[in-house]
C-alpha cells in the first residue's frame, strides 16, 4: 500500500480501480496542498528551431553540470486538419460500463487531472464547443475558458451547471462522485474515460472521446498523426542518444510539492518510466525495484545514484529552486545528479499530460537533456 495522509485523493483513487495513472491521481494532491510557493522569477521557456537531428548534442550528456528546462516548440494545441461534424445520437458504453446517450455534443467539458482529455477535444477540431476547462488545461487556446474544478482539482456543481454544458468528459481522477451524480440527475450526460494515462493509452484516450462526441474517422486519424508523430520523435531521440546504454543518463522522475512536505518517487508502471525510455534514459527506479510511487527515500537515492532528475516547474519552484531541492532533500546532494546540479523541469501541464502533444513533450525533453544550451532558459540567452 502506497504511504499517503488518510483519505487522501492518492487513496481514493488507487482504491477506484483498476491501474489508474499513478502520476495524474497524485496530482491531485497539488490542490488539497493548497500552497504553491514561487521563489524564482519567472523563467522564460524558449525552444531551439534547430531539428533534433540537426542539434549539437553533448558528447557525454552524464556529465553536464547545471539545470535545463524542457519548453514546446509551440504551446499550443494542433487540430487535424478536417474537423468532422458530430454524427449524433450515438450510444456508448464508457469506462465504468455504464451506457450513456449523447445527443448534443455543442457545448463540451472534458475534464480530467492531466489536462489530456480537453486537450483531445481540441486536437479533434471540436476546440470551440468547449465552454470550459479544468486547472490543468494549460494550452492558449483554452486560457480564456473559466476554470470548474475548485481547490485545484475537485469538481463543484455549481459552476459547471451554469456553463450548460451538453457532454461531460471526465474520469475517476477527479471528485467527488456524488458531484458527478448529481450533473447526472441534471439530464447532462457524463461520459467516464479510462483514467489510465502513459504513452501506450493515448489512442485509448482519442479513440473513448472521438466516439463520445460522434466522430470516429476523426479520432482515428488523429490517433494515426500522434502515432506517426511519436514514431519520428523517437527515431529522431535515438539518433542523438549514446549508443552505449553505459553513456545514456540515468534518471528519475521526483514529484514535489515543498509546501505541503510532498516528495514522491516516480517508478515502474507510473507512466514516468515510459517517459524516462522514450527520452533515451535509463530508469534507475526499474533498477532498484522500485514500483508504482512512494514517498522517496535516502536510502534509495542513494541506490539509484541518478544523473538527472526530471521534476515538474512548479514542484521546483515550491521548493525555492534547484538549491530549495537540494536542502530539502540531502540524500539527493550527494547522487551525481545533485552535485552536478542535473534538474531537468518542464511545465506541470505539459510534462506527464499524454495527449496530443506528447510528440513535442519529448522532442522538448530531448532537447534538455542532450543539448541543454539550446532549450529554455539556456537558449533565450544564447540568442
Amino acid at each position: 500500500m502506497i504511504s499517503s495522509a488518510p483519505r487522501s485523493p492518492l487513496r481514493r483513487a488507487l482504491r477506484a480501480g483498476a491501474p489508474l495513472a499513478l502520476a495524474a491521481a497524485l496530482l491531485a494532491l497539488t490542490g488539497c496542498a493548497g500552497t504553491t510557493v514561487a521563489a524564482e522569477p519567472q523563467r522564460e521557456c524558449v525552444a531551439s528551431e534547430v531539428p533534433l537531428a540537426e542539434l549539437d548534442v553533448l558528447d557525454a550528456p552524464r556529465d553536464w553540470v547545471g539545470p535545463s528546462t524542457a519548453c514546446l516548440a509551440d504551446a499550443g494545441i494542433t487540430a487535424i486538419d478536417d474537423a468532422a461534424e458530430p454524427q449524433l445520437p450515438v450510444t456508448v458504453v464508457d469506462d465504468k460500463g455504464t451506457e450513456v446517450t449523447v445527443t448534443d455534443a455543442s457545448r463540451i467539458l472534458a475534464l480530467d487531472v492531466s489536462g489530456s482529455l480537453a486537450a483531445t477535444v481540441f486536437g479533434l477540431g471540436l476546440g470551440e464547443q468547449v465552454v470550459g476547462r479544468d486547472s490543468s488545461t494549460g494550452f492558449a487556446e483554452a486560457a480564456a475558458l473559466p476554470v470548474v474544478t475548485m481547490g485545484g482539482h475537485q469538481l463543484s456543481a455549481e459552476p459547471i451547471l451554469e456553463l450548460a454544458p451538453t457532454v461531460i468528459l471526465t474520469d475517476t481522477t477527479l471528485g467527488p462522485p456524488a458531484v458527478l451524480a448529481q450533473l447526472r440527475d441534471a439530464g447532462i450526460p457524463v461520459v467516464i474515460t479510462t483514467s489510465e494515462r502513459s504513452i501506450d493509452t493515448i489512442g485509448t484516450v482519442i479513440e473513448q472521446v472521438a466516439a463520445a462526441l460522434g466522430v470516429p474517422d476523426a479520432g482515428t486519424e488523429l490517433t494515426e498523426r500522434v502515432h506517426a508523430e511519436l514514431t519520428a520523435v523517437t527515431a529522431d531521440i535515438e539518433a542523438i542518444a549514446p549508443a552505449d546504454t553505459a553513456d545514456r543518463p540515468r534518471m528519475l522522475f521526483l514529484y514535489v510539492r515543498g509546501s505541503a512536505g510532498v516528495y514522491y518517487l516516480f517508478g515502474e508502471e507510473s507512466a514516468a518510466d515510459a517517459l524516462i525510455t522514450s527520452i533515451g534514459g535509463v530508469d534507475v527506479a526499474g533498477e532498484i525495484g522500485w514500483q508504482g510511487m512512494r514517498p522517496v527515500t535516502a536510502e534509495a537515492l542513494v541506490e539509484a545514484a541518478p544523473d538527472l532528475v526530471l521534476v515538474m516547474s512548479k514542484g521546483l519552484e515550491s521548493v525555492n529552486g534547484v538549491d530549495g531541492l537540494l536542502e530539502s532533500i540531502p540524500a539527493l546532494a550527494s547522487t551525481p545528479a545533485g552535485e552536478n546540479r542535473r534538474i531537468v523541469d518542464m511545465s506541470d501541464t505539459e510534462i506527464l499530460s499524454f495527449g496530443p502533444r506528447t510528440p513535442q513533450v519529448l522532442e522538448a525533453l530531448a532537447r534538455a537533456v542532450y543539448a541543454p544550451e539550446q532549450s529554455g532558459p539556456l537558449a533565450a540567452q544564447a540568442q
